[in-house]
């Protein structure tokens, strides 16, 4: 019998979650700091996005579609 994988960095849910990272490859911080140019995160979402779970990918998305309208 083979003994199970050791437990990846990633959390589970982060790992089989089906949301999409909204990273655009464009990663510069704007002038204060704050967020990305590219995705508009801030700092702590991009950090956080790889453990968050399915709902807070769901939050921070939702907060970014507020940020584009701002930005309009």
């Amino acid at each position: 019998m083979n003994a199970p994988n050791p437990p990846s960095s990633l959390s589970a849910a982060a790992a089989v979650s089906s949301i999409v990272s909204p990273c655009v490859n464009q990663c510069r911080l704007d002038a204060g700091l704050t967020y990305c140019l590219g995705c508009l995160r801030t700092r702590a979402e991009i950090a956080a996005w790889s453990t968050a779970s399915d709902a807070e990918r769901r939050a921070i998305l939702a907060a970014l579609a507020g940020r584009r309208e701002a930005a309009r």
